[in-house]
Formats: structure tokens, sequence, C-alpha cells
């Protein structure tokens, strides 16, 4: 999935750079670009970094709060459709 569209930059590129030794958002901001143009990914590039065991210390997060999505039941109304 692209986390960074400014930059084209993938969750598989970050966790690639994580595993090459990367640990701290701004060596991924220097190499990768992420997080340089409009900022918006910032918080996804973080979460992709606690994802990956990367320490919190160094990335700014202090834990990945996961929320279930209740699908909710919208009934549905058919209407004929009748000719003029």
């Amino acid at each position: 999935m692209i986390v960074c569209v400014c930059k084209s930059v993938s969750d598989r590129t970050i966790r690639a750079s994580i595993a090459e030794g990367m640990d701290t958002f701004d060596e991924l901001q220097f190499e990768l670009g992420v997080a340089t143009c409009c900022g918006k990914c910032e918080a996804s590039v973080r979460d992709v970094m606690a994802q990956s065991g990367v320490c919190e210390s160094q990335c700014g997060v202090t834990h990945v709060v996961r929320s279930t999505v209740v699908p909710q039941v919208v009934p549905l109304t058919f209407y004929e459709r009748k000719a003029a």
C-alpha cells in the first residue's frame, strides 16, 4: 500500500528500509523523502514503524491502537418503477 503519495513510498519500502537498519523517523524522512512535501503521511509512516517493531522512543509512537470496525446494518428499501 502506498503510504506517501507525494514520493510514491509504500509500506513495503519502509519495512525494507527498517530491516536494512534505518530505525528513526528522521532517517526514513531523509532517505525516502516521506513527510517532506505535504506531511499528511507522517502518522502512517510512524504507524508502519511501530508495526515493524521499531523502538517507541525512536519513532515517537507509544502504542498502536487497533479499533474494531463494527458493520452497521442498513435497511434497504426497493421501489418498483412504474411506467408513465
